[in-house]
């Protein structure tokens, strides 16, 4: 069971790296080369990586496919949703010529590279690394939990929880854990900081600068004609 979910881990992971490698699947829009890693883009193929796998190991181990809640849903909507509004901030920030992106610095750190903004490491994409990858862990342990113990639907609801019932009669459906609104919230809440803030992430100083230099250009150009 556990070599199973690992290997599979293992191979899906290796498919995106390749994948990364090839076509930049988890860069940033840049014109450097090779291009920063984009949060956004990673944390999606997180969950997608975490969800993909444990849905695969769950048909292997029991040989029908469980029905997702739908707090799994959101979770790979919030990640989908940062993706998307990511991506409009850096088309929007890179067709402007007055803005200086900091994805168009080289570099070679992941780490870095998906808690960095213009001023360095930040609190907010710091936040929402850190509230992903122990919400990934969980994730991942509670299925490997279940999936060891037949018993589960009694350990992880209370009596009178009308999720107990459920369970015991659909218990395939129950392996993939339910996540709490508060958590989803969490993460919710995680990722809108991050978007809302990367908004101003390439409108401070070094593009202020830029922005001056081109108005001083403009002014001190001689007429034509």
């Amino acid at each position: 069971m556990l070599f199973q979910f690992w290997a599979l881990f293992a191979i899906l992971t290796a498919c995106v790296v390749v994948c990364d490698r090839k076509f930049n699947m988890l860069r940033d829009l840049s014109k450097v080369n090779p291009r920063p890693y984009s949060w956004s883009r990673v944390q999606l193929a997180w969950w997608s990586l975490i969800i993909l796998t444990v849905f695969t190991t769950v048909i292997i181990q029991t040989g029908h496919a469980p029905n997702l809640h739908y707090s799994t849903l959101v979770l790979l909507g919030i990640s989908a949703g940062t993706t998307a509004v990511a991506r409009v901030i850096d088309l929007g920030d890179q067709q402007n010529a007055l803005i200086f992106r900091h994805q168009d610095i080289k570099t070679t750190n992941f780490i870095l590279d998906i808690l960095s903004d213009q001023n360095g490491v930040s609190i907010q994409r710091f936040q929402a690394v850190l509230f992903n990858a122990i919400f990934g862990i969980w994730f991942i342990a509670s299925v490997l939990g279940n999936l060891g113990d037949p018993g589960f639907c009694i350990n992880d609801f209370a009596k009178g929880d009308p999720n107990l019932a459920n369970c015991l009669l659909h218990s395939t459906d129950f392996i993939i854990p339910i996540i709490g609104d508060n958590n989803l919230i969490l993460l919710g809440l995680s990722s809108a900081t991050y978007a809302a803030l990367k908004i101003t992430e390439n409108k401070g100083t070094a593009s202020e600068a830029l922005t001056e230099k081109v108005v001083d250009e403009a002014l001190n150009t001689p007429a034509q004609g």
